[in-house]
């Protein structure tokens, strides 16, 4: 997992349709499930800062994760956990020192009001391609399933053109795809 980078990367929906058809492509690789816990407070004080807030396990360890929005990308934080450090906070929401949690304190967030509000569970196959690392989801949260095609580039303007002409080639057209974040949220919203 990489430590502290610019992510830029660009996705689209897909229909289970176009996913089936894409899995073949992946056939060479093996599922990794993920799960995100989104992490903030009940007034959303991180969102409110653009902020984005998670803890990610997987079978055999887990990360911390701050994500802050650029002109270009996402500025992302990573700090590497166990999986029984992961528990612990999920259960405490009491975060460990680094940069994650001084980017934080930095917005004034009342550390004491973070809760875990939400997650989602993803069947991942991801592989390097010409384009960059991409990765082929099948999301579930809240009762929902989506499918999302993302491919993590170096270049913006040559990586949105790879993409664009890969989607083409599939006869796939592109559909918004909000961050998981951003989708789990929604559906608190509908649920209440």
């Amino acid at each position: 997992m990489k430590k502290n980078h610019l992510e830029i990367e660009y996705k689209t929906l897909l229909t289970e349709t176009e996913f089936q058809r894409l899995l073949a492509e992946f056939s060479d690789v093996t599922p990794v499930i993920q799960t995100n816990y989104y992490i903030d407070t009940p007034e959303f004080s991180l969102r409110k800062h653009r902020h984005a807030l998670r803890i990610r396990t997987l079978e055999d360890r887990a990360e911390l994760t701050l994500k802050i929005p650029q002109d270009i990308g996402n500025q992302e934080y990573n700090q590497d956990l166990t999986l029984e450090q992961a528990q612990t906070i999920l259960q405490t929401v009491d975060l460990p020192k680094g940069d994650i949690l001084s980017l934080i304190q930095q917005t004034k967030t009342a550390l004491e009001n973070l809760t875990v509000w939400g997650q989602l569970t993803t069947k991942r196959y991801e592989k390097e391609t010409a384009i960059g690392l991409m990765a082929l989801d099948e999301n579930a949260y809240q009762g929902q399933k989506d499918y999302e095609l993302e491919v993590e580039v170096q270049d913006a303007e040559q990586g949105k053109k790879a993409f664009e002409d890969y989607l083409k080639h599939r006869h796939i057209a592109f559909k918004y795809a909000s961050s998981k974040v951003a989708r789990t949220a929604a559906t608190l919203n509908s649920t209440s």
